[in-house]
């Protein structure tokens, strides 16, 4: 499995976001705890979850 890095992520390494495909999963994880907790979501409920990250449903400051 490849994790990718977030493209909104700096070179600082600040608070990124990494994510993965699974099968049919989408992962989430935080790069900076790479053995940390994983968000694992189903694949429609993972796209989902990406449309309202993109629609600025979540508070990400």
């Amino acid at each position: 499995m490849e994790w990718r890095k977030s493209t909104y992520s700096g070179n600082g390494g600040g608070d990124c976001v990494e994510v993965a495909a699974a099968g049919p999963r989408g992962l989430a994880r935080d790069s900076k705890d790479p053995d940390g907790p994983v968000l694992a979501l189903p694949g429609p409920r993972w796209t989902g979850f990406l449309r309202l990250v993109k629609a600025g449903a979540f508070d990400l400051t």
